[in-house]
């Protein structure tokens, strides 16, 4: 039977999407897991995974168009089925079809927890159903749970939002699929699982299932793709039918946990853009939670009124929960810095040949270079002078890199990523130019795959940009060494004994002395220099 596939709600704020690319096209074949279409939300433009198998029969958004969330996106069934029912039914069709889909999700939860019962040996009571992490973007392979909207003994209806997941991407409502008590939560506020661990137990009220809680687990990745079929990704919470629904629900002041208000994340959203004080807002979600309408609907209260309850100079601060890449980079950086034995060599380079080689290679037509593609190239052609500056280590050895993949370290909104320009110093200046733009673009768009990430042997870190004379960085691991770059300043040079006006430039070099030594990374700056102040011997 043909399954209608409707545009997904693939951001917390999404209310439309717009098809940006179709990656297949009617009369094609699509297996579980293949990627239909890349969706241009408010956020990103994010790939869309198709959780049907099937030959795709209809395509109902064209490259470009946009439409509602939940609306027909395309139609997938069998090689020559009569879907005009469908088609004919519009709306209706749509909705029925998500409502069949829905229903059959639910009956899929069956032997995908029988897979899971059976490699935990852990008998179900009737009625129990183990609610495990949701998989809310297409990167996502864990997630924190920022917020509970319910607590174990409360009654869960379907389509109530049980908790608010922070993903790689945002942070999401999560809704429920199922009817019943809340028995079991597996992860506190702030705790962190894989996809498809344990979340919460759902059942009738009273069931024991603390033998569940200890006894679930995951099979591995292959097992699972075995013998447990692929639940359907759960749907993000549509917030305004939320709110309709929870409109007759008790109204206390908003409660606070660990110093946050609880708060949707659009109406957080709304509120920073308006400039709204959220301890002043009165919540009508569940348990006094504030939502969308309370933003649109408030009013602030006056000077006169405010100075009752906030007395000026009134201490006042936010906890911000650490998002999936902060902690990566936290973990990452961490662990190099109490690692690896960390030292530093500062040098200050002549700046004057490279400006004017830069002026003269971007008077070519249709070519530009930036100081930093240069000192990119400058470091890829001295590394393969020192191979010990491009090494890693190991607890029983050192591998000498003859390849050299530079690491371009990149802000995003964030943290830091670092995509890598690979086989560095076999590319020409318009060459690293150019990688170098593609990657930082798909960085701050959060399009950089985990290959265009991996395998670097060395690190460049820039933030002359923003006006940083000098700085040091941490070792990007495994590599053996990472360059950070300051500012081209002007200033007085001494040149053949008089003092004249100069460009320089400082550089730092941190290195493992494991891996490096003293002597080593000298003589590297050393041939860097030669190639910064005589940019034309890059060319030779």
């Amino acid at each position: 039977m043909a399954t209608v596939v409707n545009m997904p709600r693939l951001s917390d704020t999404m209310e439309e999407g717009t098809v940006a690319t179709w990656l297949k096209k009617v009369g094609d074949k699509v297996e579980e897991g293949d990627i239909l279409a890349e969706i241009e939300t408010d956020k990103a433009t994010m790939e869309f995974e198709s959780f049907n198998e099937g030959t795709l029969l209809h395509i109902g958004v064209q490259e470009g168009e946009t439409t509602k969330v939940d609306e027909l996106l395309a139609i997938i069934g069998e090689e020559g089925e009569d879907i005009s029912a469908l088609l004919n039914g519009g709306g209706n069709a749509s909705a029925e079809a998500k409502e069949e889909k829905t229903e059959a999700t639910k009956e899929k939860d069956s032997p995908a927890v029988e897979a899971k019962k059976e490699t935990a040996s852990v008998e179900l009571p009737e009625g129990v159903v183990v609610v495990t992490m949701p998989r809310l973007s297409d990167t996502m392979e864990e997630g924190t749970v920022a917020t509970w909207l319910k607590k174990v003994g409360d009654t869960v209806e379907e389509g109530d939002i049980l908790a608010e997941i922070e993903t790689d991407k945002a942070t999401m409502e999560f809704e429920s699929f199922q009817s019943g008590t809340l028995l079991e939560i597996g992860l506190q506020e702030g705790e962190s699982a894989k996809v498809d661990e344990l979340l919460a137990i759902i059942g009738p009220a009273g069931t024991d299932v603390s033998g569940i809680a200890v006894n679930f687990s995951v099979t591995s990745e292959e097992t699972e793709k075995e013998e447990a079929p692929k639940k359907e990704t759960p749907k993000v919470a549509d917030t305004a039918k939320t709110s309709e629904l929870k409109a007759n629900a008790p109204k206390p002041t908003p409660v606070t946990a660990n110093g946050r208000v609880f708060v949707s994340p659009l109406a957080k959203k709304l509120a920073e853009e308006k400039g709204i004080n959220l301890t002043q807002v009165q919540g009508s979600g569940e348990h006094g939670r504030i939502i969308k309408r309370d933003i649109e609907n408030f009013t602030p209260v006056s000077g006169a009124s405010v100075g009752k309850f906030i007395p000026a100079g009134q201490e006042d601060f936010e906890d911000v929960p650490n998002s999936q890449m902060r902690k990566a980079i936290a973990k990452a950086l961490t662990n190099s810095k109490f690692t690896a034995p960390h030292y530093y060599l500062s040098v200050e380079f002549d700046m004057e040949n490279a400006i004017a080689f830069r002026q003269q290679f971007n008077s070519i037509p249709d070519t530009k270079i930036s100081y930093n593609d240069m000192i990119v190239k400058a470091c890829a052609l001295a590394l393969k002078q020192h191979p010990q500056v491009n090494s890693q280590w190991f607890a029983d050895k050192m591998r000498l890199n003859n390849h050299v993949h530079i690491g371009v370290a990149v802000a995003v909104p964030d943290g830091l990523v670092v995509p890598v320009v690979k086989f560095a110093n076999e590319q020409t200046l318009p060459q690293i130019g150019a990688a170098v733009k593609d990657l930082a673009g798909k960085a701050r768009n959060k399009k950089l795959t985990p290959a265009e990430m991996e395998g670097s042997t060395f690190t460049v870190s820039n933030l002359g940009m923003f006006g940083i004379d000098t700085f040091t960085s941490i070792i990007n691991q495994p590599n053996s060494a990472i360059l950070s770059v300051g500012n081209i300043v002007e200033k007085p040079v001494v040149k053949n004994g008089q003092i004249v006006v100069g460009n320089t430039m400082k550089l730092s070099l941190a290195c493992d002395h494991r891996t490096v030594d003293g002597a080593t990374g000298a003589q590297f700056l050393q041939t860097l220099k030669g190639y910064i102040e005589n940019p034309v011997t890059m060319l030779v």
